[in-house]
Parts: C-alpha cells; sequence; structure tokens
C-alpha cells in the first residue's frame, strides 16, 4: 500500500491568504503535482462543494477537508500549518493546521480505515501539540505515521509516543490492528472497553445502577467527522463515569451495536447528517439528535441531553414502538408543525420520482415506437401477440405497446408511492403500509395527487399516535408489523372511503377541467406563476410543489388533453434556467464571482441541462437578494414562452437529455436559452449597479 503522506505533500509556517478556498485550492494543487490526482479542478471542486455542505473547522485550531472524488488516483493526505490562521468555521476560532483528505471514489477499505484513523487522532491534544511543535515536514510524516501504526517500527513507536495516544479520546477503535510494538507503545485497550466505548469500572458498586449510553455517527462523507464525533463523544461520556457505546456509520464501514447492549441502553445519541441505517432498532429508547459537527463541538453537551432524556418520560423517542418520534431540527430541537409538514411532503415527493421518472420516458418510448394510437390498442397487442407473432404493425408496434404498457403500470404507482413515503417520513416504517393503502384508495376514487397527499398524512400521523401508545413489554415487537399498520390502514383508508375521497375528488376533477380549458393569455399566466415558484427557492418546497402538481398531471395527459404536458414542459424548462444562468454569467463577467462560484458555474452547465435546479444554490446563498430576482425573471419568461407556444413533455426529468419525449423540442430549447440569457444579464446588472453591504467585486483576482 502506497505511502498516503509525504514530505512534499506537507506545507509549513505559509500564508496562504485568509479564505478557506485559497487553502483547499493550495493543497489541491499539492496533491496533482505529487501525481495523485488527475486534474486540480476537478478535486477542488469536489472538496469546496463538500466543505459547502458543513464546515470542516473543528476545536482546537484544527481544519478536515476532504472528499471522495473521481479526480484522485490514490488515497492522500495533504498538510498544512498556517501563519496566519484562516477560519474554517470552528466556533473556538481559525484554524493554524489543516490537513486535506482526498479519497478515490471507490477508495478500498483499508486506506479509509487508515483515514479515519487520522481524524479520531486530531482530537488528541497531545497529538497536535507536536504537529505544531515539528520543525520539518519529515517530522510531520513521521508523526502521522506513527498515529495511524505505519512504517518501520522505531518511525511507529516515536511518532505514536509524540502524538500522546493515552490522550484525551483514549484508544480509538481499530487499535488492535496496530502491530504488537506499536501497541505497546501506545497503550493497550483497558479492560472493559468496546470496540468504540469507554472502560467500565469492574470493581463499581452494584448497588448503583450503571448509566449505559448507545450513539450513532455519521456525515455525508463518511471519513472524518463520523470518527470524530464519535471519539468526543466516547471521551465526554468517559469523563462522567458514562458507559456510552458508539456505531459509526462511516465509509470504512459500520460495525452494528449488538442487540443486547441497545436494550440495554438508557438513550440514543444520534449525531448524524445524514439517515441512520436500520433506526427501527433504537424503537423506543429517549433520543438526542443532531448533526454531525455537534458531536465534535459540545459532546458533554448531548451526553447530558442524553442522561436527562433518560430519566424523563416526556422525551422524544426513537419511533417505531411506545414513544415518540425523533425528527429534529438543524440545532437539535423539536420540529415545529410546518417543517415537519415540509419535510414528509418532500419525502414522498423524492420517493415517488423514480415511478414516475421511468414511466414517463416508457411512455414517450411507446408513443415514438408504436404511434399515437398505442394508448388505445397497447392492452390488446401485449395480450395477443408476442415476438414469435407480431401485429400488423411489426416489431415496433409491439415493442411500442411493451414499453407504453410497462409505463403505464409504473405511473399507476403515483399516489401511492406518494402517500406511502410522506406516511413514512412521519411515522417510519410502520407507516408505510397505511400509507401506500390509503394512497390506492385515493387513485381508486380519483382524488388523484390532492387525494394522496391527505391519505399519506393521515395514515402518517394515524401511525404516529399508535405507535406513542404504551404498550406492555410482550406486545411491543408486534406493534410496527402489525398492529400499528392495521389500525392505521384501517382509520386512515376508512376516512377516505366515507369522508374526503368524494370531495377531494370533485375538486381534483374541477382543476384538470379547468387547466384543459386554459389557452392564449391564461395558459401564459399559468406558466409565468409555474416559473416563479421554480425558481424562488431552488428546490426547496415552493420548487417541490410547481414540480409535484406537473408530476401528478402527466399520468392524465393524452393527445385530445396536452395541457398536463405543457404544464410539465414548463416546469422543467424554467427550472433548468437559473443554474444555466449562473453558469453563463460567470463566463460573461468573471470578476464579478468568487473562485468557488466560478468553480461551482463549471458543474452548473451540467446541472441545469439535467433540469437539477439546484446547482444555483451555491450562488444564492452567497448572494439572495441578486440571485434569486435574477432567477425569478428568467424563469417566468421561459415558464411563459413554453405555455404560449404549447411545447410539451412528457418526461418528468431529465432536461435536454430527454428531447425525444418533447413535443416542439425547437421552441424548448429557445424557451431555455431566452431565460438564461434574461436571468444571466440580470444579475450581472444587479451585482454591477445594485448596492450592498457585501463587496460586489470579487475577493479573489482573477488570473490572467
Amino acid at each position: 500500500m502506497s505511502e498516503l503522506i509525504t514530505p512534499e505533500l506537507v506545507t509549513l509556517d505559509k500564508d496562504l491568504g485568509t479564505q478557506r478556498s485559497s487553502v483547499i485550492r493550495y493543497l489541491a494543487e499539492q496533491v496533482a503535482a505529487q501525481g495523485r490526482s488527475t486534474e486540480v479542478d476537478g478535486l477542488y471542486a469536489d472538496a469546496l462543494a463538500r466543505e459547502e455542505k458543513t464546515s470542516t473547522g473543528v476545536p482546537g485550531g484544527i481544519a478536515i477537508p476532504h472528499c471522495r472524488s473521481t479526480a484522485v488516483s490514490e488515497a492522500t493526505l495533504a498538510m498544512a500549518r498556517l501563519a496566519p490562521a484562516v477560519d474554517f468555521g470552528a466556533k473556538d476560532g481559525p484554524a493554524d493546521l489543516v490537513f486535506f483528505i482526498a479519497a478515490p471514489d471507490g477508495a478500498d477499505q483499508e486506506h479509509l480505515k487508515l483515514l479515519s484513523k487520522l481524524a479520531r487522532s486530531l482530537i488528541k491534544k497531545d497529538f497536535t501539540a507536536s504537529l505544531r511543535a515539528a520543525e520539518t515536514p519529515a517530522d510531520v510524516v513521521a508523526l502521522v505515521n506513527g498515529a495511524l501504526g505505519i512504517g518501520d517500527a522505531a518511525t511507529v513507536g516515536a511518532g505514536a509516543h509524540a502524538a500522546g495516544a493515552a490522550g484525551p479520546g483514549g484508544p480509538s477503535a481499530g487499535d488492535s490492528a496496530r502491530t504488537n510494538e506499536a501497541a505497546a507503545t501506545l497503550g493497550t485497550t483497558p479492560a472493559g472497553v468496546d470496540a468504540t466505548g469507554p472502560a467500565v469500572d469492574a470493581g463499581r458498586s452494584t448497588d448503583t445502577k450503571v448509566r449505559r449510553l448507545v450513539a450513532v455517527t455519521a456525515c455525508p462523507t463518511g471519513i472524518a467527522h463520523t470518527y470524530m464525533a464519535a471519539d468526543s463523544l466516547v471521551a465526554a461520556a468517559k469523563e462522567r463515569g458514562i458507559d456510552l457505546q458508539v456505531e459509526t456509520q462511516g465509509s470504512s464501514g459500520a460495525t452494528p451495536l449488538d442487540p443486547s447492549v441497545i436494550a440495554a441502553a438508557d438513550a440514543v445519541i444520534f449525531a448524524v447528517d445524514v439517515d441512520v441505517r436500520d433506526k427501527q432498532r433504537f424503537a423506543g429508547l429517549p433520543v438526542i439528535s443532531a448533526p454531525v459537527k455537534r458531536g465534535i463541538d459540545e459532546p458533554g453537551e448531548m451526553v447530558e441531553e442524553a442522561l436527562a432524556a433518560a430519566g424523563n418520560p416526556n422525551a422524544r423517542r426513537v419511533a417505531g414502538t411506545a414513544g415518540g418520534d425523533d425528527q429534529t431540527d438543524d440545532e437539535g430541537g423539536r420540529d415545529s408543525i410546518g417543517s415537519t409538514l415540509k419535510r414528509a411532503l418532500l419525502t414522498g415527493v423524492s420517493y415517488m420520482i423514480p415511478f414516475v421518472a421511468g414511466g414517463g420516458l416508457l411512455i414517450a418510448l411507446g408513443f415514438l415506437l408504436g404511434g399515437y394510437l398505442i394508448t388505445e390498442t397497447a392492452d390488446a397487442v401485449v395480450l395477443e401477440n408476442s415476438l414469435a407473432n407480431l401485429p400488423a404493425g411489426g416489431l415496433a408496434e409491439y415493442l411500442g405497446a411493451v414499453a407504453f404498457k410497462i409505463g403505464q403500470l409504473s405511473l399507476g404507482f403515483l399516489v401511492p408511492a406518494l402517500a406511502g413515503y410522506i406516511a413514512y417520513a412521519l411515522a417510519d416504517r410502520p407507516g408505510i403500509a397505511p400509507g401506500f393503502v390509503a394512497g390506492a384508495v385515493a387513485g381508486f376514487m380519483d382524488a388523484g395527487f390532492l387525494g394522496g397527499i391527505v391519505g399519506g398524512l393521515l395514515a402518517g400521523y394515524v401511525a404516529l399516535m399508535i405507535g406513542r401508545l404504551s404498550v406492555p413489554r410482550w406486545l411491543r415487537s408486534l406493534m410496527p408489523v402489525v398492529i400499528i399498520p392495521l389500525l392505521a390502514s384501517i382509520v386512515a383508508s376508512g376516512l377516505m372511503f366515507l369522508v374526503l375521497g368524494g370531495p377531494i375528488a370533485a375538486i381534483t376533477v374541477g382543476l384538470n377541467n379547468w387547466l384543459s380549458g386554459l389557452t392564449g393569455t391564461a395558459a401564459v399566466g399559468l406558466g409565468v406563476i409555474l416559473g416563479l415558484m421554480m425558481a424562488v427557492d431552488l428546490g426547496g418546497p415552493v420548487n417541490k410543489v410547481a414540480y409535484s402538481f406537473a408530476v401528478a398531471g402527466l399520468s392524465a395527459g393524452s393527445i385530445d388533453n396536452q395541457a398536463p404536458w405543457q404544464i410539465m414542459a414548463a416546469v422543467m424548462a424554467a427550472g433548468m434556467v437559473p443554474p444555466l444562468a449562473m453558469a453563463l454569467a460567470t463566463i460573461i463577467d468573471r470578476r464579478r464571482f468568487t473562485l468557488a462560484e466560478r468553480e461551482n458555474g463549471k458543474a452548473a452547465w451540467l446541472l441545469g441541462a439535467a433540469f437539477i435546479s439546484e446547482g444555483a444554490i451555491p450562488f444564492a446563498a452567497a448572494d439572495p437578494l441578486r440571485v434569486i430576482p435574477a432567477s425569478l425573471l428568467g424563469s417566468a419568461v421561459t415558464g411563459a414562452i413554453v405555455m404560449g407556444t404549447g411545447v410539451t413533455s412528457q418526461a418528468p426529468h431529465g432536461g435536454i437529455f430527454v428531447f425525444f419525449a418533447i413535443g416542439n423540442v425547437v421552441m424548448f430549447i429557445l424557451a431555455v436559452l431566452v431565460g438564461t440569457v434574461v436571468s444571466a444579464l440580470a444579475v450581472i446588472a444587479l451585482k454591477r449597479y445594485a448596492s450592498s453591504k457585501k463587496n460586489t467585486a470579487v475577493a479573489e483576482p482573477v488570473a490572467a
């Protein structure tokens, strides 16, 4: 296995500017200069994108920018000791020690484990003190190799000793993989310590109940923050005499906590930025949930909150059995009703899209191969013919009928999938079956998209309420798999049949009739509204409402009623405009954008072309008062042109890459181009002439 770090990848006491982007760029250049990356720009863009998700500064003057990138050819560490320090978002101030972790997209497990081990070492004060005192790059390499347990025995021993392996975090998980000599130097794991848990005092009095906690840590990349949060929580619990066991769900694999450990726990801590795998294992436990970075910055507070929750009968609990839900906002507090509903709706739409995307494209392919009359003949062609017995239209008609029928069946899952996963977002797995059943009822009663939303919310909340009931321990195992799905299905679907389905169906029919009758000015006005909705929050709730409205109508489209297809085309074209416009603007007037924005602009071309509105978010986050109004203007123009000219789309996603499913594709492209130019010129004008507290000129000079 090649060396992760070499002296050539270490920079000591150098001024790399005041922006974290310039530091990351410099370190990416160092990696590329050593032949470990195929391109600087790709690695830099991936690292910067990861930095924008969550800042990588941690307490103690440390920053660990990191990413997994296709531009990386072998796992690499690059280190810089900065003078002056640069702000990487840590609460206690700027960072003077920066480790850049560059992992290949398909990094092997051994490399990932070593990278994770380094991240854990960086929370040990003796190790970071040794790094600050190192006189040469070779000294830094020796210290790092010692902490990782690699290199020759002498180097390992010296480096590990300098790193202070018995520091605050105690032995890290995976220490058992070190060589015997290194283990002797570092100190063996004390008796009673689990792979990621603290020491349990064997002599502790049995008269006092030992408080036990479990935790899960996970971050999007799964290389650094996951393991640093785990060690920080373990150290904080050890200081308080608490038995804490941690499951790290990272890139180097995860070893699930033993069920007996979970059963004995008083509470669980989720320090995560992604969904917890198999969360139902913790059903019923009091829960403290927060972003993974809080597990690094405030581990003691999280442990104290978990202890308090363990003694509070009204504490939030992991959903799935007797208890409540565990949904929290970004600060770790309880979600408001509005944010809970928003999360549930977005979850339903997210899981629904694959059904609709595949179904819509297959229907378009069916029309392409079999002609528009395939809607009337598909059933008979599929049932009465085969590859050995082709219909009159030959192979094209037969394959067109097959594709159309598969697509039609796939679209049939639209409303049940929407309802099922709305319920899942509210009540976890026990809500899925009641949600799908309520959605099927909505489809049966022609209540459509609106009925699916109402049915999903009903099923989810009913399942959640039933799950909160206090039941005997012997009954708990039946709750999530039998009792909750049964009772929630009866209540939610019963209400849909008896009370709500009819009125919602009437509203749906009225809405469809109104849309079908739109022509001229009214259609253009609807295009403007849809365009504004697609651009106002760039993939957020308003954007998703417009998109869901368009997708839900696809199945109602036909040759005689193309209004739903026109709405889909308007939504898709308008959603493509913001990222394409920002990409164009960075080319027209580069000096109005930072280096990071110019890098994002390169990626925004592809994102916009593929109808991923979120490609404009980095620009909107940095300058919302200019970017959002400009995006609104261009998207509204595009939506109006598409609706006014009768462009259609039978595909719910894909942008220009599904051109074969777009009717009047030339006008579709023209509408997108016009909106892109309008938005690009508008944002440049606003940046040049509109006043702002922020500097409009780019902070980092453009290379000549």
